[in-house]
């Protein structure tokens, strides 16, 4: 129970956090915090950020089977948020790299997420738009 109590508080602790980070204006300063929100929650920024999607999952791993679709929901979620940092392919890749973990939540989770089906379909779109596909294995 207090191990839930405990993620629970971090993925609270975690959207704050990142919700405050999306409302500055200033790109550079948004970047600079996506990385420590990636070294704090998650783990290194230069593995995560380069890593294929096989590899993150791979990382992910590591964390606790308690913890781990919470992990995963907040890597996708710093996937999304820093593909509004980026262009072209660079963000095409985060964009992929967030759906395929939002659809591995979506198909592994117990809990509903509108807002997941969302941003699912939002990635979709954008990933049509560039003619790209999710490429989810």
């Amino acid at each position: 129970m207090l191990q839930r109590d405990y993620i629970m508080r971090l993925i609270r602790e975690f959207m704050a956090a990142l919700q405050l980070l999306l409302e500055g204006k200033d790109m550079e300063r948004r970047r600079e915090e996506l990385k420590k929100l990636y070294e704090q929650y998650i783990g290194p920024y230069v593995l995560y950020h380069n890593a294929t999607i096989d590899e993150a999952m791979r990382a992910l791993a590591s964390y606790d089977e308690s913890q781990r679709l919470e992990r995963m929901e907040m890597l996708a979620e710093l996937y999304y948020a820093e593909a509004d940092t980026v262009t072209g392919p660079d963000r095409n890749a985060l964009l992929d790299k967030a759906f395929c973990l939002f659809d591995f939540i979506e198909q592994h989770g117990k809990t509903f997420s509108m807002e997941r089906r969302y941003k699912m379909a939002l990635i979709e779109q954008s990933l049509k738009k560039g003619s790209s596909k999710t490429r989810c294995e």
